[in-house]
């Protein structure tokens, strides 16, 4: 989905020394905190011997309202706030975090972090203060961007809208969801950047029945910006959406089993592609040789023609982040050239113990976590094939438009992915809907078994979460049309 102008030109408006300002008088001056105070922090950090210290503020308000059957169910609003601090001494992390900022906070979670302290050689590094890019996306609040009573309104009409789809719809549920994160990174080498991040997403289900039979379809979107994003006409398509999958599944026989071609469409089933094979692009997993694609940089880990990255930079994207939650600027990575592996993704930590730059990737959930690599926005690069060209060839077979669940398994790199919308080819023609299909896989495998790729590249609407190690965080995914042979599929046939 393109992003309004008017967001764009708000983005832009915001420089990184608004930023440093912004989170200043959120973070620093109610708490009556100067630089001399952490210093005085990091004075206490670097009385042992360790190879880098950080600071984490974050200020964080959260709301979500929920709509059922045009009676509002829930909603909720929250502010968290807190800091963390780091202490890394070779491959050992102290970390404590506190949820009060104030100097004897501070001076407590560093006096914590002691643990590591090293009486061996290790030396701060001095970096040099990397340069803040400009924001990709807001400042302002989403969450005042529309009054309570507005907000309920945006929901009963989604609802409607699905209604007036099909007059099968029997339940309908909506629900949409803000944030508003101010964070400033302090590093012990001088750096200090900050970031204000919005963050919206609209959602909306549907249960539609016929007979006996009752069947589900969801959709939505979102990114960095505010409410006005969700207009009459975005909210009708997010409403078509799910009632036609819903619909489709009403209709859907039973799924085929066995192994075949699949062509995955573009956009969300790029959610396979950031499962079966992103996670193990992960910097620590790769350093502790844990990942099918460890130790592998410079082979052929895919078929010719298959280019992956992760772009943390695309402006008002789910998964973008203008620096990343150790402060340094995030970037588009590529992780697999012309089927080459060429790259991980990383944080400061591994990529200080593999002895490569930082990537832009450390990402954490909260100031109560540590940051670890993560992916941003991650997809595949355009190929060269029409989408009708690429079904047309295939003789029998599916053509997954949509995924509901999934899991992977980083060290063999395999994977289960359910079918939310997914079709028989038969003869190169799209025939009828299927229900209760299973990509089963290995994601290494399965990037050499890619024999077409599309050039109709798209990113998903907005709404991915990733999960690792009990942190969540924001992602976003894409693809072209792909075409896949010889996966295994679990069917109800």
């Amino acid at each position: 989905m393109s992003t309004p102008a008017s967001t764009l030109a708000g983005a832009t408006a915001v420089t990184a020394a608004d930023l440093i300002g912004t989170a200043r008088s959120t973070l620093l001056a109610p708490f009556d905190l100067e630089r001399s105070h952490l210093d005085q922090v990091f004075g206490m950090l670097g009385a042992h011997r360790i190879d880098y210290a950080d600071l984490y503020f974050q200020h964080q308000c959260s709301e979500a309202w929920s709509l059922e059957e045009g009676i509002v169910k829930s909603g909720s609003f929250n502010i968290e706030q807190g800091v963390g601090v780091r202490a890394i001494q070779g491959d050992k992390t102290a970390f404590a975090y506190s949820d009060e900022i104030s100097l004897p906070a501070l001076e407590a979670a560093a006096r914590a972090t002691r643990a590591i302290a090293s009486q061996g050689q290790s030396q701060i590094v001095r970096a040099q203060p990397a340069l803040v890019p400009a924001p990709l996306y807001t400042a302002r609040n989403p969450q005042g961007s529309l009054s309570d009573t507005e907000k309920v309104k945006l929901l009963e009409r989604l609802e409607s809208y699905a209604r007036a789809e099909d007059g099968r719809v029997s339940q309908v549920m909506a629900h949409i969801a803000s944030t508003h994160e101010v964070v400033l990174v302090m590093r012990n080498d001088g750096h200090m950047a900050a970031d204000v991040r919005p963050l919206v997403r609209v959602s909306v289900t549907v249960i539609m029945q016929d007979g006996d039979r009752r069947e589900q379809g969801s959709s939505g979107g979102g990114g960095r910006f505010d409410y006005g994003y969700f207009t009459d006409a975005v909210l009708r398509d997010y409403a078509a959406r799910a009632v036609h999958q819903a619909r489709v599944n009403l209709d859907a026989r039973p799924a085929p089993a066995g192994t075949m071609s699949v062509v995955l469409g573009p956009g969300w089933p790029g959610i396979l592609l950031h499962e079966a094979i992103g996670h193990g692009l992960e910097g620590d997993f790769n350093r502790k040789g844990s990942s099918a694609f460890a130790g592998r940089i410079g082979q052929q880990v895919a078929a010719k023609g298959v280019t992956v990255v992760d772009d943390g930079t695309l402006p008002n994207r789910r998964g973008s982040l203008t620096v990343d939650d150790e402060g340094n600027p995030t970037r588009c990575t590529t992780l697999i050239e012309d089927g080459k592996l060429v790259g991980y993704m990383q944080d400061s930590l591994n990529a200080r113990l593999m002895g490569v730059a930082p990537t832009g990737n450390g990402r954490r959930e909260s100031f109560a976590h540590l940051p670890m690599p993560r992916m941003t926005n991650t997809y595949m690069l355009n190929g060269d094939r029409e989408p009708e060209e690429i079904i047309r060839s295939v003789k029998k077979g599916l053509y997954a438009v949509n995924f509901g669940g999934g899991q992977v398994d980083i060290t063999s790199g395999k994977f289960v992915f359910s079918g939310a919308e997914v079709y028989m080819i038969e003869n190169g023609k799209v025939t009828y809907p299927v229900k209760g299909a299973t990509l089963i896989g290995n994601g290494p495998d399965a990037l050499t078994r890619v024999s077409m790729i599309g050039n109709d590249m798209a990113l998903d609407s907005g709404v991915g979460t990733c999960g690792k190690e009990g942190q969540s965080v924001p992602v976003g995914v894409g693809q072209p049309t792909l075409r896949i042979d010889g996966l295994t599929v679990g069917g109800t046939a």
